[in-house]
């Protein structure tokens, strides 16, 4: 797959998913790409964070990247085409104090990327709304819980665990809102 100016979020996913498996290397993508993908593209995001879950050197990652076009600009990956720029977190895998994450195969066509599941993905955005107040990622978990199946009763004890109940209350308001609102305009032309 050649990456250019008009490729989308999900072809750089797959295309990097696939260098890195190539070469062994395990990673899932998280963070918001990952919610880009579950939520529809109803979120955009102009990097693509993997989660490096194999021992690897950083010349063995650079190697995998440069086989897709990437190179190290700092701390990222950057290519001369793509609109988009790759960064790899330090890990481990965690949601908020959870590290007990299972990551999922997203599959786009015949193809996969390791992410978060959509739960995790909405818990996630939810970490950011929670913690720092951002009323976007409070939007985009919303997207997540809409489009996706997500099991609110995780994300509740998962609240609970962050100390965050008012906020998940608040977020909860916000998704039965929304599925109302989107059960008028189906049914009203």
């Amino acid at each position: 797959m050649r990456l250019t100016k008009r490729s989308r979020l999900r072809e750089v996913a797959l295309c990097v998913s696939r260098a890195l498996e190539a070469a062994g290397i395990r990673a899932v993508l998280t963070g918001g790409a990952c919610a880009n993908l579950h939520a529809g593209g109803r979120y955009q995001s102009s990097d693509l964070d993997f989660i490096i879950q194999t021992k690897v050197s950083s010349g063995e990652l650079d190697r995998a990247m440069a086989g897709v076009g990437f190179s190290r600009k700092g701390g990222h990956y950057e290519h001369p085409e793509a609109p988009f720029f790759v960064e790899f977190p330090a890990g481990p895998l965690a949601i908020g104090r959870d590290f007990r994450i299972q990551p999922v195969e997203f599959k786009m066509h015949s193809a996969r990327v390791l992410t978060l599941s959509p739960t995790d993905s909405c818990r996630d955005r939810l970490a950011g709304f929670f913690h720092w107040g951002d009323r976007q990622s409070l939007k985009v978990a919303t997207a997540i819980a809409r489009r996706c199946k997500v099991d609110l009763d995780i994300v509740r004890t998962w609240s609970a665990m962050e100390g965050a109940q008012p906020a998940f209350e608040e977020f909860l308001a916000r998704l039965k809102k929304s599925r109302i609102r989107r059960g008028r305009s189906r049914t009203n032309p």
